[in-house]
């Protein structure tokens, strides 16, 4: 249960990573920052507003906007140069916002409470389970079932999967591309944003977390293979499962394990258990 957890967190982040990278064929190597963001955004609204539920419904549309202003300004310029122009500038990016997060929150981590709604271990029949955690389960698995429906069943998604094909020819049929990217990228963001907020109060906030998950990220891309949200959904719940499972018979292993499953996989099949050759 704490793998599935674990899974599903790591889940809304890579589904958010996967879409940009299918959409814009960009590798978004400040993702992460966007998960960090969520958290230190939820921190702020919990300051002022002292509401975990309305935290939870604006912080992912704020950290949106920021993904919006930031596709704008830094990855739209580079469309049409050589992978490496976003990637580094992502790179830069990340590092800038670090900072940034250090000068305006502080260095040290902040405490992120448990809403008292949801504190607590609720009664499963084979397990007591803590009750917050069986709620990130329950709305990660809503949200990731959502974005499927909507990529899938939606006059918009059928565009951003046309665009995602041949963003060419979606454009010779009147689709204007250049705002499909935008709110891709934007609805990744938030995503990500999303699993800040629901992983504060588990692990806390601090400036460093976004380049933590966003490793992670990259794992659970590498093992299901680029471009498939499908593929991130599983992986990244086999890599939830096997950290907590190497955590309760071998903590030190834990850190470890996610990189030896990479490994295994790339030495079987180079284009991940999802992946295809372009």
């Amino acid at each position: 249960m704490t793998g599935l957890v674990l899974g599903g967190i790591l889940a809304l982040v890579a589904s958010g990573f996967v879409l940009v990278f299918g959409m814009l064929g960009i590798i978004n190597f400040a993702h992460g920052i966007f998960f960090a963001l969520g958290s230190y955004f939820a921190y702020t609204s919990l300051s002022l507003i002292g509401n975990f539920w309305l935290a939870l419904v604006i912080v992912p549309f704020a950290v949106g906007i920021v993904g919006y202003v930031t596709e704008c300004l830094i990855i739209r310029p580079l469309s049409g140069r050589p992978p490496t122009y976003s990637l580094l500038a992502t790179f830069g990016f990340t590092l800038v916002a670090v900072q940034a997060i250090r000068l305006i929150w502080g260095k040290t981590g902040l405490p992120f409470s448990t809403p008292d709604s949801l504190v607590g271990a609720t009664d499963l029949g084979v397990v007591i389970f803590p009750t917050y955690r069986l709620f990130v389960l329950l709305v990660t698995g809503a949200i990731i079932t959502s974005l499927w429906l909507f990529i899938e069943k939606t006059s918009l998604g059928s565009i951003i999967r046309a665009g995602t094909a041949d963003s060419l020819m979606a454009e010779a049929l009147g689709i204007n591309i250049a705002r499909v990217w935008s709110l891709v990228f934007a609805l990744g963001c938030s995503l990500a944003g999303l699993a800040g907020v629901l992983a504060a109060p588990m692990q806390g906030v601090y400036a460093e977390m976004g380049l933590t998950i966003i490793i992670e990220c990259f794992v659970v891309v590498v093992v299901a293979g680029l471009g498939s949200i499908g593929g991130a959904v599983i992986s990244s719940l086999m890599i939830g499962t096997a950290v907590s499972m190497a955590t309760l018979i071998y903590p030190p292993m834990a850190n470890v394990v996610i990189f030896l499953l990479m490994i295994v996989v790339l030495l079987i099949k180079p284009a991940g258990l999802f992946g295809t050759r372009a």
